[in-house]
């Protein structure tokens, strides 16, 4: 069973499905960091971020795992180095072609066949999960979207919109995986909204359909 919460960047999913797992008792998956380990791995290999044959290639061969907070490339412990700038800017390119999302996809698909999760990302609810009995698609506005990763970042507010602004158009204009909320999905908007009151919405709506 997985709970999946979908959104874009700043939209608060990952602090979010993170609260919400932590309440409900079961695991939490961020499959946005199975990307960012793809572009990790491309940038320190100095691949082409255009190349989509070469990084279905490299996406296919990496052993990832998400071992509670930490996140694993092989043996190393990538949770920082993936959240890094040059990572991050990378991601959203490599996570156009349909090769990567594939091999991502399929390697989320196995992890929640073996277990609960509470699953956050931009298409679990459409793609990884379709059959989730509780989507939830979190939103906000573009300019507190911006706000929020400026303060973790410490990045000039218009700096990050105007990057936010070129990866949602990529993120939603993409051919596979587009980002978009499922037709059964609850739209959620978190602008102004505290972390308790959003956190205790999804457990609200996750017992109301008794999978807590």
């Amino acid at each position: 069973m997985v709970i999946a919460i979908d959104g874009p960047a700043g939209a608060g999913k990952s602090t979010v499905a993170r609260a919400v797992a932590a309440e409900l008792g079961i695991t939490y998956l961020d499959s946005g960091a199975m990307y960012r380990c793809v572009a990790l791995a491309a940038v320190e290999a100095g691949a082409d971020l255009d190349d989509g044959e070469a990084l279905t290639a490299l996406a296919a061969g990496l052993d990832i795992e998400l071992d509670g907070r930490r996140v694993l490339l092989g043996e190393r412990d990538v949770s920082t180095a993936i959240r890094e700038p040059r990572v991050t800017a990378a991601a959203s390119r490599v996570s156009v072609h349909p090769g990567v999302r594939e091999a991502m996809v399929a390697r989320q698909r196995q992890l929640i066949a073996a277990a609960d999760y509470v699953a956050e990302g931009r298409d679990i609810g459409t793609v990884v999960s379709p059959d989730s009995p509780l989507k939830v698609f979190l939103t906000a506005s573009d300019e507190e979207r911006a706000r929020r990763r400026a303060a973790e970042t410490g990045d000039d507010f218009a700096f990050v919109l105007d990057a936010q602004r070129r990866r949602d158009a990529r993120d939603t204009e993409r051919e596979h995986g587009a980002l978009r909320p499922a037709e059964d999905a609850v739209e959620l908007d978190t602008t102004g909204l505290g972390l308790e009151e959003v956190v205790g919405r999804v457990v609200a709506l996750a017992k109301d359909r008794g999978l807590a």
